[in-house]
């Protein structure tokens, strides 16, 4: 009988330890060459170019692809140009239904650039299957999902729309940058492909810009490496390494993000300045049952509404340990104001009917102690409703 694989928390910490066959080093060492040897005419050691393939980038990409049950791993410069390459499968004239509460970045990129090209796509609650029925065209190639999307943290069933995708012979693809696999294998429920932007919970100190690609099946998995390796759009030597070095302690960070968040969570339901919380651990979150199904813990990041429009600017000033800041997913705790930093480029109009209004706050929440957390932004919303009444007073 075969042994039982290790579980992920040991596969993550030994990332790398065993991939180094001369001298035995257990952190795999950065090599650092664009160019290799050829042993002579018509022979290769597996390593002729850099952007090809790099033997640092290659032990990263194994894992990525052990970690989240796929077929073969693609590390990319960043987690936009690992979307890039995604969408490069894309034809003029080909159709995408995308989640409706969606990365800003994302967003520019699909109805800036792809436009320009040709590549549609229509936004839907990706949770409805009828809304997902009513929008699949006879050019519709395939389903995009956030689940939890970013900012609002609305849930999708993964096996659900899977299975409906490929009902109709369309790819399903997953961003499942904020569970990590730690959290949450949407291969495992049935997507073909799964980006990251690795620069967040993997990387996990907000000092490495990357992205990921894991794919299914060898033909997609064929494709996927043309396109990369003729992009370019790939990771170099030592930032590879310094992912495998953050990735190596993800679990103990995903855990710690999982209960500052929530603690962090019920706090703000019981603040005065606080109207509403989105983050599926609260048994109120309308996604919490699927997110419960299909994940094993839940993300370090969520938003949620003040009261009053005007509590935002103060509270952003006062905040001292938690850093106004963009981005998410490392140790430090961020906080950001999406209406004019993360979905800025989303127009007005379609913003606000999603729900990403100038109330709307989003809290990436690190691994500091949770008291001093909770001083700090609950000492920051008590300054702000005294400004706010005392300049109504005045």
């Amino acid at each position: 009988m075969e042994k039982e694989p290790w579980k992920i928390e040991s596969r993550l910490a030994q990332i790398g330890s065993v991939e180094e066959p001369v001298t035995g080093a257990v952190n795999f060492p950065i090599y650092q060459a664009t160019a290799f040897r050829h042993p002579k005419l018509g022979q290769s050691t597996g390593f002729d170019y850099a952007r090809t393939a790099s033997p640092t980038r290659k032990v990263l990409e194994a894992a990525a692809a052990k970690l989240e049950s796929g077929d073969a791993g693609f590390a990319c410069s960043s987690g936009m140009a690992a979307l890039q390459t995604i969408f490069t499968l894309f034809s003029q004239g080909d159709h995408l239904i995308v989640s409706l509460d969606l990365y800003g970045g994302t967003y520019r990129l699909l109805e800036r650039i792809l436009s320009k090209y040709g590549v549609t796509a229509t936004y839907v609650d990706t949770n409805n299957l009828d809304e997902l029925e009513q929008s699949r065209r006879p050019n519709t190639k395939a389903v995009f999902i956030e689940t939890p999307t970013n900012p609002l943290m609305m849930i999708t069933d993964i096996e659900a729309v899977s299975n409906w995708a490929h009902r109709h012979g369309l790819l399903s693809i997953v961003d499942n940058t904020l569970l990590t696999p730690f959290f949450q294998r949407p291969i495992e429920l049935g997507a073909d492909i799964v980006v990251h932007s690795a620069t967040k919970y993997l990387g996990g100190h907000n000092d490495v810009l990357a992205g990921l690609i894991v794919t299914k099946g060898k033909e997609l998995s064929e494709e996927i490496a043309f396109l990369h390796n003729s992009i370019g759009a790939v990771l170099g030597p030592t930032d590879s390494y310094q992912l495998m070095k953050g990735m190596k302690t993800l679990a103990l960070r995903m855990e710690r993000h999982e209960s500052n968040a929530t603690a962090m969570a019920k706090y703000l339901q019981t603040h005065p300045a606080v109207a509403e919380v989105f983050y599926p651990a609260l048994p109120d979150h309308p996604g919490h049952d699927i997110q419960s199904r299909q994940s094993r813990g839940n993300t370090g990041i969520f938003s949620f509404k003040v009261k009053d429009a005007r509590y935002v600017e103060p509270v952003l000033r006062h905040i001292q340990l938690i850093a106004f800041a963009e981005s998410l997913g490392g140790v430090e705790s961020l906080m950001t104001y999406p209406a004019v930093q993360t979905h800025a480029d989303i127009p007005e109009e379609i913003r606000k009917a999603v729900g990403v209004d100038d109330r709307l706050l989003r809290f990436s929440v690190g691994i500091e102690h949770i008291d001093d957390l909770i001083a700090d932004l609950g000492g920051a919303l008590d300054a702000a409703i005294k400004e706010v009444e005392g300049s109504s007073q005045g």
